[in-house]
């Protein structure tokens, strides 16, 4: 039996407990999570994501896993770089997730070269050496065991390819610390339950964001995973960093 514990937010569970916490949570905020990301970061989360795709350098005909990929923001983008010869796996570990996204891509006509993909990011279904860049944004202090994660990434990651790790992260400038916790803790919550009528999944997503490593830590947990030239950037004050590394 795995004794082993892990954070939900503030809170020790189990391993096999944290999966079905966090499972709830998105089942809860699926249908509202685009406006509540929105609100959230207002609107700065795409800003966010556009710079990933930027730096991702993906080109025509290559292969894309976007993990945690959600409601298809990123996968969206990486369709048109790809084009009609290259492929996007689109991978959530929620299926409410990833039937909002599959819906949410159709209606815009961009399922072509998408696939969707019910995947834990712990053992990722897919051959090793497979996909060219692999991203996942806002997801990875999600995941139960973030070094097995990275090592399931690194193996079906193609030599010479690149993962791309977007998420909050630890602000830079200390001066910010009481009014971003202030905004995290009181007025997240409140949002949640205004927008999905669901306060405690905003809180859990508040705490969580304060259990995830910092910026040298996580890159530290990419280096022992296997991935090179490791660096990150931060964003917004380090509020959120963007993590990337290289499988040689």
């Amino acid at each position: 039996m795995n004794d082993k514990t892990t954070h939900f937010g503030f809170e020790d569970v189990s391993w096999e407990e944290k999966q079905g916490k966090v499972a709830g949570v998105f089942h809860s905020v699926a249908q509202k999570y685009d406006v509540m990301n929105d609100l959230m970061s207002m609107g700065i989360h795409r800003l966010w994501k556009r710079l990933t795709i930027e730096l991702s350098g993906v080109r025509q005909g290559q292969r894309v896993l976007d993990i945690a990929g959600g409601t298809g923001d990123l996968a969206a983008k990486f369709s048109r770089l790809v084009g009609p010869e290259g492929e996007v796996v689109l991978a959530d570990i929620n299926d409410s997730m990833l039937k909002v996204g599959r819906d949410r891509l159709a209606d815009r006509g961009i399922a072509g070269n998408i696939q969707f993909v019910q995947a834990n990011a712990q053992h990722l279904p897919f051959p090793d050496d497979h996909f060219d860049c692999i991203t996942i944004a806002f997801g990875l202090r999600n995941v139960t065991d973030k070094d097995e994660a990275l090592r399931s990434m690194y193996r079906v990651l193609k030599p010479g390819g690149q993962v791309m790790v977007l998420e909050f992260s630890k602000p830079t400038v200390k001066a910010l610390n009481p009014v971003y916790d202030a905004y995290s803790f009181k007025i997240l919550p409140f949002m949640g339950k205004l927008i999905t009528n669901d306060a405690e999944s905003y809180k859990y997503l508040a705490e969580s964001i304060r259990m995830h490593p910092d910026q040298e830590t996580l890159k530290e947990m990419m280096e022992n995973a296997g991935f090179s030239q490791c660096q990150y950037h931060n964003l917004t004050a380090g509020i959120v960093a963007l993590h990337r590394g290289f499988k040689v």
